[in-house]
């Protein structure tokens, strides 16, 4: 990227005041100042800027995070927090250099100013629609029509269609299946809210659980070529149909790289969890429905592997749904036996989606 002093300049007025002048800019360790556009900012070291505003001479470093795979620096939104974060703590610990400000890059080259940000926020266009969950609760205690069916189709051929999108970046794969296990949002995140000693479970079976998901990370590590775009948040709250099988996605909030599993086990865990509420068991219209989501998409994606990873991500869903925070009207019952699904889906070497009741057992 180029930095250009004239928007170096007017960045530094909107913080400083209109008379402030850029006087020289140079790369940390460099001696010789220049008064002219920087190129390649943000690959090298960072800028020491000099200026003059109301009859004085300042300094500040400029400074951006380098681009790179790995450490949890990947995207985009990794560096901004980051970055956010130092400017917020920064001035708070005696003795550390004070942040004077944090910012962005626009597109065309201008720094703008994010420093006074206290929280942020998304505007998002407003989508009609019904979320999908009301047909499985309908499907609960009605049964299936024909559109649920074509609805399940429609489902598994998006999640095939976006899932054929690869991408060679071992380092995303690896980091998708560590946050999939050590993510605050996900598996050690969600059984560090469980309750103490619930009466559904044994004494230390989380605990255990915990460890059988580690082995699993080191398992699928070295799968790297299954990296291909996803959802990553593909449940049925996520998910708004209008007529037919005309339906938007919401919420794409875990990356835009990862393993398939993860947007296949986010739909069809929510199959088994509504059947489980009413028996114990994954039958009638639900279970055909989640037989016809696997068939179709193993059909369409031609991936047999899925069902020899799929494991903690399905783990991962049915701790959600079990959690007495996210469902706290749930019977002990019903969440023991989505205990039941979990162990045995991460004791199994590969997942048989035609007998999901031996899991529940």
């Amino acid at each position: 990227m180029d930095l250009k002093r004239e928007n170096l300049e007017a960045y530094l007025k909107s913080l400083y005041g209109a008379d402030l002048k850029l006087l020289s800019m140079r790369r940390m360790g460099e001696t010789i100042p220049t008064t002219e556009d920087v190129k390649g900012f943000g690959y090298g070291s960072p800028l020491l800027v000099e200026y003059a505003a109301k009859g004085k001479k300042g300094s500040a470093v400029l400074s951006t995070m380098r681009v790179q795979y790995g450490f949890g620096h990947d995207h985009f939104s990794d560096r901004a927090r980051i970055l956010i974060w130092q400017n917020s703590t920064f001035k708070k610990l005696h003795r550390h250099v004070p942040s004077l400000d944090v910012g962005y890059f626009s597109g065309d080259g201008r720094l703008v100013s994010a420093g006074q940000a206290t929280e942020y926020f998304l505007l998002m266009e407003k989508i009609e629609g019904k979320e999908y969950f009301f047909d499985l609760e309908r499907v609960k205690e009605d049964g299936a029509t024909d559109l649920d069916h074509e609805r399940v189709v429609a489902l598994s051929d998006y999640l095939a269609e976006i899932h054929s999108v690869k991408n060679d970046c071992p380092p995303l794969y690896q980091r998708k299946v560590r946050e999939i296990v050590g993510d605050g949002e996900c598996i050690f995140g969600i059984l560090d809210d469980y309750p103490d000693s619930p009466a559904f479970l044994d004494p230390d079976e989380l605990q255990e659980i915990e460890k059988i998901c580690v082995e699993w990370r080191w398992r699928l590590r070295d799968k790297a070529k299954r990296l291909c775009q996803v959802h990553g948040d593909f449940h049925p709250w996520n998910v708004m149909f209008r007529e037919g099988t005309d339906f938007t996605v919401l919420d794409r909030s875990r990356g835009e790289w990862g393993e398939a599993a993860d947007d296949i086990t986010a739909m069809a865990m929510n199959y088994i969890f509504y059947s489980v509420q009413k028996s114990l068991r994954l039958t009638g219209d639900l279970k055909d429905l989640f037989e016809l989501f696997f068939e179709n998409y193993l059909e369409k994606s031609g991936d047999e592997e899925l069902l020899r990873v799929i494991a903690p991500f399905f783990a991962f869903r049915a701790m959600v749904v079990a959690s007495p925070t996210w469902y706290p009207l749930l019977s002990d019952d019903v969440r023991r036996t989505l205990f039941n699904f979990l162990e045995n889906v991460l004791g199994a070497e590969s997942f048989n989606y035609r007998d999901v009741n031996s899991y529940l057992a």
